[in-house]
């Protein structure tokens, strides 16, 4: 299907909805999911909502209340707890659904209370090829993803995007902190904020798209071989590793086959 019959459909799907508070990450998706329902429905039938809990940053929240601005709508901030919940702390394997359920319960309950008929999230037709246990409560709670239900793919978004004159059209993609973490590894705040600060020194080098694995003492660097180069300058390195060691790693290492979204879904069977 061609991107302006996609449009059509989606602009279709969300004007039946009447009024949506749309899941605002702060990542593209959710943002021109946020932007074509404005579009649609006028501000004033739409609520951009962010959960914020120890798994994200502040970067990712004042990114979401920009885009919020942007868009002329009102946008709630909601304070939550991921580490409160022992089987998302535990990280097992199905860690993602233990977090979406929780974060989409308490959207549901805002929708509802502000008396907003649906709530949308950003997934598209790309996620379809990875490990995503957070879909199973999606189903669960009624959330609606027209990305995905029309067909849209990640490049088509980021076009949208870049048309639509959105600044993180074109902004690295990004998971919460957890996601570094292999499945079984327990999740501390401690521990996130050293991931964190460590992923704020990588991009401080100059590297567009990075991970900091946390492998207990390990720190496991993905980048895209092709800014292997910066990593590898002698000066960067020194302060690069300077750095990790000082947030307590004891060991630093670059893994060789670069960066690439859910490398720890690699070691697990689906």
């Amino acid at each position: 299907m061609k991107l302006v019959n996609k449009i059509d459909s989606i602009n279709s799907l969300i004007s039946s909805f009447g009024s949506v508070l749309v899941a605002l990450s702060g990542g593209v998706d959710s943002s021109v999911l946020l932007k074509l329902a404005v579009d649609c429905l006028g501000p004033s039938r739409v609520l951009a909502a962010t959960t914020h809990s120890e798994t994200s940053t502040l970067e990712e929240i004042e990114l979401a209340a920009r885009i919020a601005g942007i868009c002329g709508i009102s946008h709630e901030i909601i304070p939550i707890s991921d580490l409160s919940i022992p089987e998302f702390a535990a990280n097992p394997a199905n860690r993602c659904y233990y977090c979406q359920s929780s974060r989409f319960r308490m959207l549901r309950q805002t929708a509802d209370a502000k008396g907003f008929k649906e709530v949308l999230d950003g997934s598209n037709q790309s996620d379809q090829g990875d490990y995503r246990p957070g879909q199973k409560a999606l189903i669960e709670l009624g959330i609606r993803s027209p990305l995905k239900e029309c067909g849209f793919t990640k490049d088509e978004i980021r076009q949208l995007a870049k048309s639509f004159a959105l600044p993180n059209w074109n902004r690295p993609a990004n998971a919460c902190l957890s996601s570094r973490f292999p499945y079984g590894t327990p999740i501390t705040a401690e521990d996130l904020g050293r991931v964190a600060a460590g992923e704020k020194l990588l991009h401080s080098l100059g590297l567009t798209q990075c991970r900091l694995r946390h492998h207990g003492r390990i720190a496991r660097i993905e980048a895209p071989p092709e800014e292997f180069s910066i990593l590898l300058d002698p000066g960067q390195r020194g302060r690069l590793v300077a750095g990790i060691k000082d947030l307590g790693y004891a060991y630093v290492t670059l893994d060789l086959q670069g960066y690439r979204t859910g490398s720890l879904n690699e070691v697990i069977k689906i």
